[in-house]
């Protein structure tokens, strides 16, 4: 492996585990100032369905000049193009409304360690939905810890009276990472051989349709921003958030191969909690840490044979044959 492409993959680990900073900006932060600069509690800011469309847009206008370059062949096949449209609203759709809409109610942070579960969920339906991902004893222990970490953090809402504060953000947080888990599934059954160019582009433009058809019925009247800071956020989870980093995601396959490259996905919960607390003064308790460092335990234990390439001594034999 080459330091270059050490260098994309550090990279993207901070784009994608970024992204639930800029989001709670782009939100508002709360009426909070970040940085030092000010974000009146009464200035108009971006719902969490515009937000995501504007998001896609800018994302899209990245993708449409690698487009224009390189003219690939878009599908045309009816199947291929309905397999399009479910990724469209479970890869993008509906887990970016649902992790936009549960930062208005709970942490960047949080937010970035309850989307860690991906592979956690993608482990589970693999198993009912894949010939050759069947649940193994490893796998299933790492599940158990995993929950265990959701169970530790989801604790600190729940009360003597029962379920209280921000409760639902981290259900909508949750909610999306078995999206993703569904999508992640059902692209590896239905899109195999698809042009990761492509099959980005297609996806951003089926879910920006969408968003911009729901946009009028879920946040009438439409206000428009006008702080730059929340332009800003908006842009940079576009451009660099999805078009930059997934050019960088393709390149680490091209170069390592799907499974080392999606490692990068285990640094979000660590980017996320880091910049949430530097930069937008998230506090920390301790059923934070022990949560996040059960819910990464579990994603390593369950990803245990992917982790050991790397380490010499815990490296599967080589076969005889």
């Amino acid at each position: 492996m080459k330091l270059k492409e050490w260098g994309m993959f550090a990279l993207l680990g901070l784009l994608w585990g970024s992204s639930f900073l800029w989001i709670k900006i782009a939100l508002g932060n709360g009426g909070q100032p970040f940085l030092g600069l000010a974000i009146p509690s009464d200035a108009p800011v971006f719902g969490p369905f515009l937000l995501v469309a504007f998001r896609l847009l800018f994302g899209l206008l990245g993708l449409a000049v690698l487009i224009a370059v390189q003219r690939p062949v878009i599908p045309r096949d009816p199947k291929i193009l309905l397999a399009y449209l479910f990724m469209g609203a479970f890869n993008t759709a509906i887990p970016f409304t649902l992790i936009s809409w549960g930062e208005t109610e709970i942490d960047s942070g949080l937010a970035s360690i309850l989307n860690g579960t991906v592979p956690l969920f993608t482990i589970v339906l693999a198993h009912f939905w894949l010939r050759d991902e069947k649940i193994t004893l490893p796998r299933l222990g790492g599940l158990i810890v995993g929950f265990i970490g959701v169970v530790v953090l989801v604790s600190r809402d729940i009360g003597p009276g029962g379920l209280t504060g921000n409760i639902w953000g981290q259900v909508a947080v949750i909610a999306a990472s078995v999206c993703y888990a569904i999508a992640i599934t059902f692209s590896r059954k239905y899109l195999r051989g698809q042009s990761p160019v492509v099959q980005s582009f297609m996806v951003l433009l089926i879910a920006d349709v969408m968003m911009w058809l729901a946009v009028p019925v879920a946040e009438s009247p439409v206000v428009l921003p006008g702080l730059p800071v929340l332009w800003f956020a908006v842009a940079w989870l576009g451009l660099l958030g999805s078009c930059v980093a997934y050019l960088l995601f393709f390149s680490l396959i091209n170069a390592w191969g799907p499974t080392r490259a999606s490692l990068v996905t285990y640094v979000f919960p660590v980017i996320g909690l880091i910049l949430g607390v530097t930069l937008l003064g998230e506090t920390l308790d301790w059923r934070l840490f022990v949560g996040t460092a059960l819910v990464v335990g579990g994603i390593v234990v369950v990803n245990f044979n992917t982790f050991a390439q790397f380490i010499p001594g815990l490296r599967p034999a080589p076969s005889a044959n």
